[in-house]
Parts: structure tokens; C-alpha cells; sequence
């Protein structure tokens, strides 16, 4: 089923934000309340295909890819600075569609830290945050000296993978190196998120990972004990935040698109 297309919008080609530099491609379709979705780290929009698909029936999505994915082209710095100042040129594109509320903006993984961040600085520009799968206040970091290699080699056959989708919605430009020091970087913006939620005030919800990491002993299990501990370190001291864990990995958005859609349509009602 195709979903409806809402009215009287601008041509397609009018819906580009501008950023660093950057010209960031926006697609929107459905109808009905405001939604903004953020995609992650090594994620695209063409990725989210069916979350997106799912979300249109009932809602008006605009999403978009970061700097160096999908539709928006590779840049001279990969930070979470400069990834977040991609969300806030599209939020403020997003401001001037007349849309007559302000969205729920919805984001996984990096995505969701660059929600939280972006409605922290910006009161008032969001309706509610869902949060995939991210933006988690983890108490320990998740790149330890005893796990780089592991994820070095990782994301270097990950990026010898993307080769395969350079030129479509898919790609991802990023080096395996980028990928690494992005990850770090993360892992310090976690450190001290737990700051940035009282800042918020507009209702929050979570979509958590139960095995993050995958099933298994070793590495896997002590990063989903470290994930769960963040969050129920979170509700702790933001016991407003609801929370609900889908039995999935890190690719719950690809596994429970379905479960998530429902759970964004009853958050945003």
C-alpha cells in the first residue's frame, strides 16, 4: 500500500536543508502529526525503509541522511558536532514547511544522542523525543583497550563492505578510521548526556535493545549489562521517561519495525 501524500507542499526539490557546506536532500510523505526521524551512525534512510513506510500511515515524516550517508554527500569532518549541526539545519528547515506544531523527532542510535542534544539546546522546537536505541548514559565506555582490535577489524570490513554501495541511497562515504574515532567520541558525549535530559522539557521515550551487543558470553554480555545499567541510570533521576525493551539486538529497527511504529503512533497520540 502506497501511504497519502499530504497537500499543498513545496516542490521536492525546495526540501534541502544547508549545512557546513552541505546541501542535506530532505524526503517527506504521509499524513498527519509532524514526525522528524534521524538516522545513526552507518545508517540511512534507505535503511529505514520500512519504519518509514510504517510511520507514514499516520504520521508526516520528513527524514534525512547525515553528512557522508546515503542522499547527502561526503564532508571535510565527521564529528558529533558537525553531525548535530546537520540536525539543526534540518529542524530549522523543518520550522519553515508550516507544518502549524512542532514534530516528534525520532532518532536511532547516534541519531537519538543528536535528538536529545538538539532538543536540549533548542526549547521548544520538538514536540516529544522517541529514542531507538540510543542517547544512553552508559557508566563505563564501550571502546576499552581489551575490545579495540575487535572493533577495529570490525568496522574495516564493514567499510570494505560499503564499497559495494558507493553510488546508492545506501552508501556510506566514512573510512573505517572515521567510524573508530566517531565511536569514541560517542562514548564520551554518553559520558555526559545524563545532564542534558533535565534540560528537556517535553515528554520522552525510549526504544531499548535487551542483547545490544548479540547474545554471547565475553564482550557481548558486559556490553548489554552496561547498556541496561545506563538506562536504568537514567530513569533513576528521570523517572518521567518511559522506557520499553524489545527482545532484539542493536538492528531492532530492521528486526521490530512494526512493534516500533506501533509504539511511536501510541507515544505520539
Amino acid at each position: 500500500m502506497t501511504p497519502a501524500t499530504s497537500t499543498n507542499r513545496p516542490p521536492s526539490g525546495e526540501l534541502t536543508a544547508h549545512h557546513d557546506g552541505l546541501a542535506i536532500p530532505l524526503s517527506r510523505g504521509g499524513r498527519g502529526r509532524p514526525l522528524v526521524l534521524c538516522p545513526g551512525l552507518n545508517s540511512t534512510q534507505a535503511d529505514l525503509g520500512e519504519l518509514i513506510e510504517l510511520l507514514r500511515h499516520d504520521h508526516d515524516v520528513v527524514t534525512f541522511d547525515l553528512r557522508g550517508h546515503g542522499r547527502t554527500p561526503a564532508a571535510d569532518r565527521y564529528s558529533f558536532e558537525a553531525f548535530l549541526g546537520d540536525l539543526d539545519a534540518v529542524m530549522a528547515r523543518v520550522g519553515r514547511l508550516g507544518l502549524g506544531r512542532a514534530p516528534v523527532l525520532v532518532g536511532y542510535s547516534l541519531g537519538a544522542d543528536l535528538a536529545v542534544h538538539h532538543a536540549a539546546r533548542h526549547p521548544g522546537s520538538v514536540a516529544g523525543l522517541v529514542l531507538i536505541d540510543g542517547a544512553n548514559p552508559v557508566p563505563e565506555p564501550f571502546l576499552t583497550e581489551d575490545v579495540l582490535p575487535r572493533f577495529r577489524a570490525m568496522w574495516e570490513e564493514l567499510a570494505a563492505q560499503q564499497q559495494s554501495r558507493r553510488g546508492t541511497p545506501r552508501q556510506v562515504l566514512l573510512t573505517a578510521r572515521q567510524i573508530l574515532d566517531l565511536n569514541a567520541e560517542i562514548d564520551a558525549v554518553r559520558s555526559g548526556i545524563l545532564s542534558r535530559y533535565p534540560m528537556i522539557d517535553r515528554p520522552i521515550s525510549m526504544i531499548m535493545s535487551i542483547s545490544m551487543a548479540g547474545a554471547g558470553d565475553g564482550p557481548a554480555a558486559r556490553f548489554n549489562r552496561n547498556w541496561r545499567a545506563g538506562i536504568e541510570r537514567l530513569v533513576r533521576e528521570q523517572p518521567r521517561i518511559a522506557t520499553t525493551w524489545l527482545d532484539a539486538d542493536h538492528g531492532l529497527v530492521f528486526t521490530h519495525a512494526t512493534e516500533i511504529a506501533r509504539i511511536i503512533r501510541k507515544t505520539a497520540a
